[in-house]
């Protein structure tokens, strides 16, 4: 028989800052009472949380409220300013090696964006990068997309060869102390791409990109599929009947091209039924569209066609997911345990 909630202290304050934390952010300010209302914590609960969010810097007191005759509110901020997070995406193309990051301030507001390019990207060029920004601002949190397999901030099969089979999250958690997010490039975008899209809860994004095998990114009624080893998404491993490098050659031949897309749809609607699916990467066209879905239409009833899209920079969408994911890693997302007899 289930009993009451346990008295978990620890975790409930926890569950609690963060409420105060989540209504102000929400808000341009806030007095005791309106982040009670806003919480349903007490306005005890709420005043005790403000005095240690105050010391720490991570609230700031604005000027009062006009009085209505009694004693003025306090009033309260979030200070975006108290910390920053760092986005960085690596990619490959035409064997250079890209990484673009952006900083940002805890309400996601841009401090400094850039584009690096490198011939290399090993494990301690990431490091040094990390470590120059950490010099230079108040780093929280870290978020690393990178085209490749990753699994508990493992990365696996990737494009870049140099990162495969590297804990680069645990490594860079361990030496700075701070919440490091690692993942793979389409489950990022298709976070990003459904950030824009709040009325879909299933997304689905493709990429062609030249020279490698195509990926895909999948939301699912609100939820990043990833898989038991995060390989979900693989679309290249699907059974073409052909070998992968036979795939790679049909890819880049748009008569091939496609059917073979139109194969991997197919696959998708099939399995997922996806509201929107967005094709992106240099090997896809616009104008390739109506010819996928025509394709897609010869197998697919119409009904069950989601709404094809295509995107040609998908920079926005992926550092959007990728700030969202960095943003989010940050929150308490503890839970009380009930006691069992």
């Amino acid at each position: 028989m289930n009993k009451p909630l346990s008295n978990n202290t620890a975790a409930l304050k926890k569950i609690n800052i963060e409420l105060v934390k989540t209504s102000l952010k929400n808000l341009e300010y806030g007095t005791k009472s309106s982040i009670a209302q806003a919480t349903g914590l007490s306005v005890g609960t709420c005043g005790n949380i403000l005095k240690e969010l105050l010391v720490t810097g991570e609230v700031l007191e604005v000027s009062h409220e006009e009085s209505s005759g009694g004693r003025p509110a306090r009033r309260f901020k979030y200070n975006e300013n108290y910390g920053f997070i760092g986005c960085i995406y690596i990619s490959l193309k035409n064997d250079i090696r890209w990484v673009n990051y952006r900083i940002t301030n805890l309400r996601g507001e841009k401090i400094e964006e850039d584009i690096i390019t490198s011939d290399n990207i090993t494990y301690e060029e990431i490091d040094a990068f990390i470590d120059q920004l950490i010099k230079k601002y108040n780093i929280l949190a870290i978020g690393i997309g990178v085209p490749g397999v990753v699994n508990e901030g493992v990365i696996g099969i990737c494009d870049i060869p140099e990162l495969a089979n590297i804990n680069l999250g645990e490594r860079l958690k361990e030496k700075y102390k701070i919440e490091v997010t690692i993942e793979n490039d389409m489950n990022l975008t298709v976070y990003g791409i459904y950030k824009h899209h709040k009325k879909e809860t299933s997304v689905a994004v493709v990429t062609f990109i030249e020279n490698s095998f195509p990926g895909s990114g999948i939301i699912v009624d609100g939820n990043i599929l990833k898989g038991s080893t995060k390989f979900a998404g693989e679309v290249s491993f699907l059974p073409f009947d052909m070998s992968r490098e036979d795939q790679l050659k049909h890819l880049h031949n748009k008569e091939r091209f496609i059917p073979l897309a139109a194969k991997t749809l197919i696959s998708i609607i099939a399995i997922i039924n996806p509201q929107i699916i967005v094709l992106t990467g240099g090997l896809c066209k616009s104008e390739y569209v109506d010819d996928i879905y025509n394709n897609c239409l010869q197998i697919i009833p119409k009904e069950h066609i989601p709404n094809i899209s295509y995107i040609e920079d998908i920079h926005n969408d992926y550092m959007q997911g990728l700030l969202s994911t960095t943003l989010e890693s940050l929150a308490y997302h503890g839970t009380l345990m009930l006691k069992q007899n």
